[in-house]
């Protein structure tokens, strides 16, 4: 019986020795179950960065030389009866003497000037368009202090008459649209051409990057301290922009790790999507602020976490910081003269981007408004108007920078438009006399290359669909 057992053990541990022998075939001696580490898939490749692409075609234009006009090149530049030539959507060539190619259109311009297009760097049109009734109202979030997940192109309508009296009356080619200013983290921008189309994909301007609007002073915390809830204050203003940024930092990281070293990929947060790309480097701050004092700060909250500040909008007291402005290499998004309307814009005054200027920062102008953003060229006017009164001299031509060239910059396009020059696109306004009078408006508008307004032209005057049919509006403009 004993010699039965013994047997019986042996055949035991040499049958467990083989089992364990075939889980280790000498190829793999890792057990069967293990999974291997998923690869890496590159920085900036865990997630699309742009899920809702930009869909937009230039109409079709033909060449045009556009002659015997002033031209402002929108970089400082000015040339007497002076000629523009562009053919194929771009700027072809800017001087005096040019030649019309076989084929091309030649307009005689005698007695008028051509600008850039202008770009509205802060426009709302499309999220609080026109008729502003409560169930087009779409532009604030207005239910949490942050809300960097929302994008403001998800809210655009793209049937906004605005679009296209901005482009007839204010020779508007391209703007940014903002969520509103509610929020400390208000969420996405948007830039778009001034085009009709149906869809806003079809009007977003092709490799624009995006923004992020923020949010200092007194509408977060009147928004919210109303609510009982933080922040009531100035100083939970600053806590709580200070407490979402650590957290950014945090995700960015993690993110930043799986994308280089592969694994299990984190989990997504789509507001802090957002933020990681202002830490990237990938999104454009724009920050609504009226203090110096609170512009400063802001500048300083920036340098905690490691990201930048691309202009603060309204900035009534820029003139204030000129200097910090300047250091910080952050701009400033005026308006010519609106000022005191609560306290802390109470302390503007018109000579604002003339000093700006003067200080060597980058300024200019924007709207803020669908009715302003129809005269932005006469917002200059006044400002120039301003500043020349208190003794600073700044030229019309250099002026013009405000409301194309900059503006361009601070949206990462200025490789491509805002000003006059070969291969930028052919976004282009002949105004019927000088820019900067009352007098004057655009004559003709091309964007592109593509002429999309002729005021000699009943057929070239773009109509939202939403006004056709109505009395006394599109069909009869």
């Amino acid at each position: 019986m004993a010699g039965r057992v013994s047997r019986g053990l042996v055949a035991a541990v040499a049958g467990a020795v083989a089992l364990s022998a075939c889980a280790t075939d000498g190829k793999d001696d890792k057990p069967k179950s293990a999974s291997a580490k998923a690869p890496a898939p590159g920085r900036n490749q865990g997630y699309a960065h742009d899920p809702f692409p930009s869909t937009y075609h230039a109409y079709p234009g033909v060449p045009t030389l556009v002659r015997n006009v002033t031209v402002y090149d929108g970089e400082g530049g000015r040339i007497e009866r002076g000629a523009v030539l562009f053919a194929d959507g771009k700027v072809v060539a800017v001087g005096q003497t040019l030649e019309a190619p076989a084929g091309a259109t030649v307009i005689d311009g005698t007695g008028k000037w051509v600008t850039p297009g202008i770009i509205d760097i802060h426009s709302h049109l499309g999220d609080y368009p026109s008729p502003q009734v409560e169930a087009l109202s779409d532009g604030n979030e207005a239910t949490d202090p942050v809300t960097a997940d929302v994008w403001a192109e998800h809210s655009i309508w793209p049937q906004d008459p605005g679009f296209g009296r901005a482009l007839t009356n204010g020779g508007v080619t391209t703007l940014q649209i903002l969520p509103g200013s509610a929020n400390l983290f208000g969420g996405r921008s948007v830039v778009l051409k001034n085009v009709y189309a149906r869809t806003m994909q079809g009007m977003k301007f092709p490799g624009a990057g995006y923004g992020l609007k923020m949010a200092c002073g007194e509408n977060p915390k009147r928004v919210y301290g109303g609510k009982n809830r933080k922040p009531s204050t100035r100083m939970g203003n600053v806590a709580v922009d200070r407490a979402t940024w650590a957290k950014a930092v945090t995700y960015k990281r993690k993110w930043d790790k799986y994308e280089d070293t592969g694994g299990d990929p984190p989990d997504r947060d789509i507001a802090m999507d957002t933020l990681r790309g202002v830490l990237s480097g990938e999104i454009r701050v724009q920050n609504h602020c009226y203090r110096a004092d609170e512009m400063a700060v802001v500048m300083d909250m920036a340098k905690e976490f490691g990201y930048k500040v691309t202009a603060f909008h309204h900035a009534v007291e820029a003139y204030k910081i000129g200097d910090l402005l300047k250091q910080n290499d952050t701009c400033a998004a005026v308006w010519a003269d609106w000022y005191g309307f609560k306290m802390e814009s109470y302390d503007g005054i018109g000579e604002n981007l003339a000093l700006l200027q003067k200080e060597g920062a980058c300024a200019m102008i924007h709207s803020d408004d669908e009715n302003g953003i129809q005269r932005l060229n006469q917002e200059v006017a006044k400002a120039l108007a301003s500043g020349r009164r208190a003794g600073i001299a700044i030229s019309d031509e250099a002026a013009w920078e405000w409301l194309s060239l900059n503006p361009a910059k601070a949206l990462g396009i200025a490789d491509r438009t805002g000003s006059l020059k070969p291969g930028k696109m052919a976004d282009v306004v002949l105004w019927n006399g000088n820019p900067l009078s009352v007098y004057s408006r655009p004559e003709k508008v091309w964007v592109d290359g593509a002429l999309l307004y002729d005021a000699n032209d009943p057929k070239r005057r773009p109509v939202s669909d939403f006004e056709l049919g109505q009395p006394g509006e599109g069909d009869v403009k």
